[in-house]
């Protein structure tokens, strides 16, 4: 059956995939869900209005319920250009689905929504008056309806919110069939939470990660770079059994103290403590060779930040002629900060592949950030690739005119060998001769984000310079 998905106008790209991701969650499936979308007619592409088709209302309210960009899904009873249009839609559509929510036994509340301007109360009332044909017989409940209904007026919203001008009215009537809540968002906003760190990753972003994971209740889900645990937290709050690692041990030990760390910060939305947070090297898992399809989904953004550059167990302290540079002595464990070096994005993506591919299970799903070049002048942007996983969704999330980040969502579709191994590496060596290649292009030796000044604003507003090129 068809219905109106209303969106939030912001982060566009990431809005059909996120829909997606939980539709095939709620049916059991953990590869790409396609599903059949329509554009309203006079409607931009942009618009937050597209009519998709859904299997049962189940499915409708489950998404929207646990959205973050859908804000809500409606049962289109009728629509046109004119109320007039809008009364003939209406009175034909079937009876059989409109009684149920007409009788007396009920009640109701209508909403007027409208995209891009305010309506008064005054010119909100008027509309609802033109509803008089609608043959409702139950009472108005304002607080706590029975049904929810909405009259969706789109009328010229002009062109703030960077969509051209609308070309011609239309007007939807509807019965609400789920609508999120993004109180959720206030509740896990980074300025009230009491441990963070410079790359903290906003909730909303949080909370979308764990979406096209497909997190859910029983699930174990991994962090390698875990930082402060934001992530974890998106993961943790949809039911999820959590564990991460850093390489920096005092994140992981320490944090600012015994109430101030990242156990603190599970606490204070009394979310279940993460199974395990481990001082580990991305570069050098400490995973027994035996050990594999662990993990339901692994998420995190790889450090490529200005104020968090990545890092890799080495340094010049390993040089020193020890015979084994990588024991500590006894009597200098105590308080003992292992030494690290830089380590590249490209080595740093190719080591995460080959970590999910070993450690997820099949069907498991890998999210991930990776920067890409947004300078018209530049080449496309190529990604990396695994052959044990397929790709299902690509979202760019523009962070200034030049820069963006892009979130890929990848599925394992096979397991991991010993000849993948060999191949993965092959593709490894060559994404990054074409990856010097693009830096070379651009004329740009290494590209370098700074992802915790991102704060979601939408993707049609004008973008402030919050990127750097070193």
């Amino acid at each position: 059956m068809w219905y109106l998905c209303v969106f939030y106008h912001r982060l566009l790209e990431y809005r059909k995939a996120e829909f997606e991701s939980l539709a095939g969650l709620f049916e059991g499936r953990s590869g790409a869900t396609h599903l059949q979308w329509l554009l309203p007619e006079d409607h931009h592409p942009d618009s937050p209005f597209h009519f998709v088709d859904l299997p049962s209302e189940e499915t409708a309210r489950f998404i929207a319920n646990r959205s973050i960009l859908v804000k809500g899904i409606y049962e289109i009873w009728g629509e046109g250009r004119s109320f007039e249009e809008l009364e003939e839609a209406v009175r034909s559509y079937p009876d059989e689905r409109k009684t149920l929510y007409l009788s007396s036994g009920t009640t109701f509340r209508i909403t007027v929504e409208c995209f891009g301007k305010a309506i008064s109360f005054p010119e909100q009332n008027e509309r609802i008056q033109k509803l008089a044909f609608v043959p409702f017989q139950g009472r108005v409940n304002l607080r706590s309806p029975d049904h929810n209904f909405c009259l969706i007026d789109n009328d010229d919203y002009g062109d703030k919110n960077g969509l051209p001008p609308a070309s011609q009215r239309r007007i939807f009537f509807g019965r609400e069939v789920g609508a999120s809540d993004r109180k959720i968002l206030q509740t896990y906003q980074l300025k009230s939470r009491k441990y963070l760190g410079p790359t903290a990753m906003d909730a909303e972003m949080a909370f979308l990660m764990a979406n096209q994971a497909q997190v859910k209740p029983g699930k174990l889900v991994y962090d390698p770079f875990v930082g402060t645990g934001s992530i974890l937290i998106g993961a943790a709050h949809f039911g999820a059994m959590t564990m991460g690692a850093d390489i920096d041990i005092r994140v992981v030990r320490d944090g600012r103290g015994p109430d101030c760390n990242i156990w603190s910060n599970f606490k204070q939305y009394g979310l279940p403590m993460p199974v395990s947070l481990l001082r580990a090297d991305n570069n050098l898992p400490p995973w027994r060779a035996d050990l594999k399809e662990m993990f339901d989904a692994i998420i995190c953004d790889p450090p490529y930040g200005v104020r968090a550059g990545g890092r890799k167990s080495g340094g010049r302290k390993l040089l020193k002629g020890a015979v084994d540079p990588y024991t500590v002595p006894d009597d200098k464990r105590v308080g003992h900060i292992p030494s690290t070096a830089p380590y590249s994005l490209v080595e740093c993506v190719h080591d995460l592949l080959d970590l999910a591919a070993k450690m997820l299970v099949m069907g498991g799903r890998l999210v991930y950030f990776y920067p890409v070049l947004r300078d018209e002048d530049s080449p496309d942007p190529t990604f990396p690739e695994h052959p044990c996983f397929e790709s299902v969704a690509t979202c760019e999330q523009i962070l200034s005119f030049r820069y963006s980040r892009v979130l890929l969502t990848m599925v394992k579709v096979a397991p991991y060998t010993e000849e993948i191994e060999s191949v993965a590496r092959l593709r490894h060596l060559e994404f990054k001769e074409n990856h010097l290649k693009w830096l070379e292009d651009g004329n740009l030796h290494s590209a370098v984000f700074n992802p915790a000044d991102v704060t979601g604003e939408k993707l049609s507003s004008k973008p402030k310079y919050r990127g750097k090129y070193v």
